[in-house]
């Protein structure tokens, strides 16, 4: 059970990398213990009591104590990252031996199993900031949101941002082949569409293709899949762990699946043209959406119907506007010649997202988005 999935065989073993310190000399707990770490991707140092090495407690990512240790970890150095973990429900006695190792929460077992290999993989992946997750979605068909998720990545990559960019979209056609890498090697949705348990952050982003300096989850050429619910949440999950910038291209029909998405993203991008029915249609879509996400902002594209303009669209819809989307000439004769959009540093379109990432990252330091 090592490596990339917690309740079934990975398609990619994950790297093998340091993991928690167990404390114990229950067999079963550590049996128990050691069987979720090999679900979180780690391998463990196993001690009957406070390890004699030197920085062997004090250096380990984790402690993991055993109620049966608790007494023999009483002198050790008071540090974060200690979690007292057990299995009697109802020893009346486990807070105080929480308090006399300076641990951080107890654990109960098996209840807090999966908390606690989520807890064990967020240690060995190094989890620091979680990547600003922007999602794209068309007011309606052909409005241009998937041209504009490639080049916020795209524009992003290039700006040395560590970036991922997902597919959401099954009829959408495939982003790779967009970014002119149909043909690359990696895997796509098919491979993750039915996956459950937590997805291992740094083999997911190794075992995806390669394109423009990004990584790209996007499908096949083959049949339809269906992408369950707790695959697009696992997913997106791992990809956010990862750091950096991650671009979700959505479909305007919401099933399970996009809802999970939707409720992962910090903010979502309603790419709209500047006409009478798609403003009405994009309200539409703005209706459910915004069931799940707070935080929708409106992407208004030209050429616009008489007597409207950018901000008419957006006060109609009753969303922030982020911009214009503007025309950038040349742009289906470059992607047929293998460029992506975005491709040109100099153009509106890289001009336009540059401006996005500018804005959204300088406020997501503290956790809000201020584009």
């Amino acid at each position: 059970m090592a490596g990339f999935m917690t309740s079934e065989r990975s398609p990619v073993a994950e790297e093998r990398r340091t993991g928690p310190l167990i404390v114990t000399e229950d067999a079963d707990l550590l049996d128990d213990l050691l069987r979720l770490c090999a679900a979180a991707g780690a391998e463990p140092e196993v001690h009957h009591s406070v390890p004699e090495h030197r920085g062997g407690w004090e250096s380990a990512p984790l402690v993991l104590v055993g109620d049966d240790a608790a007494v023999r970890c009483r002198a050790a150095t008071r540090r974060q990252g200690v979690l007292l973990v057990g299995r009697d429900q109802d020893d009346p006695d486990v807070w105080q031996r929480a308090v006399e190792i300076g641990a951080d929460c107890v654990l109960r077992l098996p209840d807090a199993e999966s908390w606690l290999v989520d807890r064990i993989a967020d240690v060995v992946e190094g989890v620091g900031r979680q990547a600003l997750t922007v999602g794209v979605i068309g007011g309606r068909g052909g409005a241009g949101a998937s041209t504009l998720a490639c080049a916020l990545a795209v524009t992003a990559a290039r700006q040395g941002q560590r970036t991922m960019l997902i597919d959401g979209d099954p009829l959408g056609g495939g982003l790779d082949v967009l970014l002119g890498g149909e043909r690359a090697e990696g895997r796509r949705w098919p491979d993750f569409a039915a996956s459950k348990g937590r997805v291992a952050g740094g083999a997911l982003e190794e075992s995806l293709p390669r394109l423009h300096d990004l990584r790209l989850l996007s499908w096949d050429r083959g049949d339809s899949v269906l992408v369950q619910p707790e695959a697009m949440r696992s997913v997106l999950a791992a990809a956010r762990r990862r750091g950096g910038v991650v671009v979700v291209d959505l479909p305007r029909r919401i099933d399970e699946a996009g809802a999970e998405a939707l409720a992962q993203l910090d903010v979502g991008l309603l790419v709209v043209p500047g006409e009478l029915r798609a403003v009405a249609a994009a309200s539409r879509v703005a209706s459910l959406v915004g069931m799940v996400l707070p935080d929708l902002r409106a992407v208004v594209r030209g050429p616009y119907a008489t007597g409207l303009n950018d901000r008419w669209v957006a006060d109609a819809l009753r969303l922030p506007l982020v911009g214009e989307l503007p025309a950038e000439t040349g742009l289906l004769a470059a992607q047929e010649s293998g460029a992506p959009p975005g491709a040109s540093e100099r153009g509106p379109l890289a001009r336009f997202c540059a401006a996005f990432w500018e804005r959204a990252l300088a406020g997501a330091g503290d956790g809000s988005v201020t584009a």
